[in-house]
């Protein structure tokens, strides 16, 4: 009953509950109401239960079933939360947590520690604080006839939205299966005071714990996307500042696509300095286990070329393993040579804000687009173009970007690489933001307690971005920055 999709297929879950849990179910039921029937006056109602309705001789095997069949319910309750907490994490409903996945063919395999423990300190929590069985059954029947009332009333949005049936079905449908499972409910409740308010509490926990953080995460997407910098601020950034021009390629990580953030505003403004090539790096995690290498960059250009702005969108899959290291730095800068190299109308990809991006591959995918070299200083290539960077020392080796020879790229391309390759040499300075949301000064109290403290405590608390774990801190710059929602 409670088999998940990441692990079963629909077939196998509906002939396993037609033609086996199901008469299970009914034949253990009428059993137990058998028994009840004949046996309801008794000195203690405590020994009326399922076991005192085993006859003796079979009651050992059945309590051995039982206990089997208690840790696949419970393994299936496990994973089950592992799915509903992936989901909510994706959905920006929860905070971010560490997430492993098990295989690399079903996406729905999946562990989470800090939950597995979780489980694991509230099971012992409530056996050690009841230490009897009759509550933690009180607490057990109202979280399942719960769940069983509020999948009736799901049931009937599904009818009208997903299977477009008649409303006045989906009404009987919750009238009749609706009304037989209040009254359940309605008796689980007299059992409030005696364990079934455990069930309760920790929904209203997690209620809260999952509006405090979508809440949150919504103000600071609506303010990034309120404050994105436009590029007539761009274009008239130099003559108002004097920025100074700083060698290097300054990486941004942002989580837009489309746009330039405001943490780049908020760096420039206060610094004053502006890197010789911007990198605007998005990471982005898609369902499935593997991107390939020729599919792993998203490559366009932000304002004009002469302020040698770039937005890469680099794709992972959940099985992949991707480090910010040297080789992803050299990937990272061939895909933008091959980017200016190939820039064609017709291989480009239209974004929001009319921006174009380019499918580009990994160095090692792209025998044929530009590599990086790096020799004693011997042309000896005759079916390729040479872009070098001009060394600041002699001993040291000459690297350069070898570029194909169909088809040939125009002066302005060439001065771009080169660009491209000097700046590469001079170092990559990765820049972080962080972000301290406040709420505005007016807001109510409940807004200022769920900004303020609520959601600032999940944040701190929660994990950091994947990309975020394997950079540098050498090269490491994070941008401070108040967002007041």
């Amino acid at each position: 009953m409670f088999a998940d999709l990441g692990h079963f297929s629909q077939l196998s879950i509906k002939v396993a509950f037609t033609f086996v849990v199901y008469p299970s179910l009914i034949l253990a039921y009428m059993g137990q109401a058998a028994y009840l029937s004949k046996h309801h006056i008794n000195e203690t109602g405590y020994r009326i239960g399922f076991y005192v309705s085993v006859p003796e001789k079979i009651r050992w095997p059945v309590l051995v079933i039982a206990i089997l069949a208690a840790v696949v319910g419970s393994q299936s309750i496990i994973t089950g939360t592992f799915s509903i907490i992936k989901q909510c994490s994706a959905w920006g409903c929860f905070p971010k947590i560490k997430i492993i996945h098990t295989s690399s063919k079903i996406h729905g395999q999946i562990y989470i520690p800090q939950i597995n423990w979780t489980l694991m300190l509230l099971c012992l929590a409530v056996t050690i604080g009841f230490r009897d069985t009759k509550r933690m059954g009180n607490a057990s029947g109202l979280a399942v006839i719960t769940v069983m009332l509020v999948t009736t009333c799901l049931m009937s949005l599904v009818i009208v939205l997903c299977w477009h049936k008649s409303v006045l079905l989906a009404v009987f449908f919750l009238f009749f299966f609706g009304s037989i499972e209040a009254l359940y409910f309605s008796a689980s409740l007299m059992k409030f005071l005696e364990g079934a308010w455990v069930p309760i509490a920790l929904a209203l926990i997690f209620s809260v714990i999952m509006y405090v953080w979508h809440y949150g995460t919504l103000k600071k997407y609506e303010f990034d996307v309120q404050n994105k910098v436009s590029i007539n601020w761009l274009l008239a950034l130099g003559p108002t500042l004097g920025i100074v021009w700083v060698r290097g390629i300054g990486l941004i990580h942002t989580e837009l696509v489309s746009g330039i953030p405001a943490i780049f505003s908020h760096f420039v403004t206060n610094l004053l300095a502006f890197h010789q090539v911007v990198v605007f790096l998005c990471i982005k995690s898609v369902p499935v286990p593997h991107v390939s290498p020729g599919e792993r960059f998203l490559v366009g250009r932000v304002g004009p070329k002469g302020y040698r702005l770039y937005r890469c969108i680099a794709r992972y899959g959940y099985r992949d393993i991707h480090k910010d290291d040297i080789e992803f730095e050299k990937d990272l800068a061939c895909s933008i040579a091959e980017f200016i190299r190939s820039e064609r109308p017709e291989h480009i990809t239209r974004m929001e804000n009319d921006e174009k991006m380019t499918v580009i591959g990994t160095s090692s995918s792209n025998s044929q687009g530009v590599s990086i070299c790096a020799d004693g200083g011997d042309d000896h290539e005759d079916s390729s173009e040479i872009v070098s960077a001009k060394s600041p020392e002699k001993p040291r080796k000459r690297v350069r970007f070898v570029v194909p020879e169909s088809p040939r790229i125009d002066n302005d391309a060439r001065e771009e690489l080169r660009e491209l390759m000097e700046a590469r040499e001079s170092g990559m300075a990765f820049i972080l933001g962080h972000s301290y949301v406040r709420a505005k000064k007016g807001s109510n109290l409940m807004k200022r307690i769920v900004i303020n403290y609520g959601y600032d405590f999940l944040r701190r608390n929660s994990r950091e971005p994947t990309y975020a774990l394997n950079i540098p801190h050498a090269s490491t710059l994070e941008v401070g920055m108040v967002y007041l929602v």
